[in-house]
């Protein structure tokens, strides 16, 4: 497939003026998103691929500044996940049913993420899950905690985040005095009485890309778990109905269901759409509690 058309504003070219260009441009109405999107994955459509990015900058500036407390330059980091909103387009199947904002966060969001954990230091600083919620997550709840001065973390703080976040109190002060104290020895240990050292942090080069392997499998997860939430909203014959013509690999005709159940296409197709909705809605409402979706991220930065 051609790839989306690359932009030609840059916020690393001057962040004010690149925030005053990209509000020029409006965001679109579900109707018209949804054509430009099958413009583009049906007929390779460069131009309406460049409408559905240029609509959604706001969307990637307004997450990206999320981002300001890792000391990294703010217009790199945008572009980073404009990088990542590109890729979304790419991918973006509107027939899905969600709105291009809803899926391209996933994908701003990770770029945003795995630049940060690039940039940070040659020493990995995620190399598991668990790892990795914790580098993203500590400066937030140091902040909660009022402990956001250098220096080591009180014990009763570095219990209460390794509890929060599932993991051993050990990576949360190792951890922390990273991300406060700049690089470090690879033959520093990460603690005074411990016998790990940064170095057994680094990654080996002849085993595949944890960081890139836990992000997929971890967004596969959570989208599944979503699902299967949200389909718990609906009666057995409305899962039935969106199993059989959503999620099956060979889905069924409105004919077949009709017969299944004694009514007409009409009704079954009636009950497919309400059913649908009610899988968005409670799926938006998830999104919306595990914070992967805000009401204002939309909002003009």
């Amino acid at each position: 497939m051609t790839n989306v058309p690359a932009l030609s504003l840059s916020p690393e070219q001057g962040l004010s003026r690149y925030l005053s260009e990209i509000r020029k441009f409006p965001m679109l109405e579900k109707d018209e998103e949804f054509m430009l999107a099958k413009s583009w994955a049906e007929h390779e459509d460069a131009k309406a691929a460049h409408k559905l990015v240029t609509s959604h900058l706001r969307l990637v500036a307004k997450i990206a500044m999320g981002y300001r407390g890792y000391g990294l330059p703010i217009g790199e980091v945008i572009s980073e996940g404009n990088v990542g909103l590109m890729q979304a387009v790419k991918k973006f199947d509107p027939d899905k049913g969600f709105r291009l904002a809803t899926y391209a966060m996933w994908w701003i969001r990770a770029s945003i993420q795995e630049y940060i954990l690039r940039s940070w230091s040659l020493v990995k600083m995620g190399t598991t899950a668990a790892q990795k919620k914790l580098f993203f997550n500590l400066r937030r709840l140091k902040g909660e905690m009022k402990a956001l001065e250098e220096g080591d973390l009180t014990p009763e703080h570095v219990e209460e985040i390794a509890t929060k976040l599932g993991v051993t109190e050990e990576e949360v002060t190792s951890m922390n005095r990273r991300m406060t104290g700049g690089d470090a020895s690879l033959n520093a240990p990460l603690k005074s009485d411990s016998e790990s050292q940064w170095q057994d942090w680094l990654e080996d080069d002849d085993t595949p890309d944890q960081e890139t392997t836990v992000a997929d499998s971890e967004e596969f997860t959570v989208r599944m778990e979503m699902l299967q939430e949200a389909m718990s909203a609906l009666n057995e014959r409305e899962r039935h109905i969106i199993q059989e013509r959503k999620l099956s690999d060979e889905p069924k005709t409105l004919e077949e269901l009709a017969q299944v159940y004694g009514v007409s296409r009409e009704r079954i197709r009636q009950i497919e759409v309400r059913a649908f909705e009610k899988l968005q809605e409670a799926m938006r409402n998830d999104a919306r509690d595990r914070g992967l979706i805000e009401e204002e991220e939309l909002e003009t930065v």
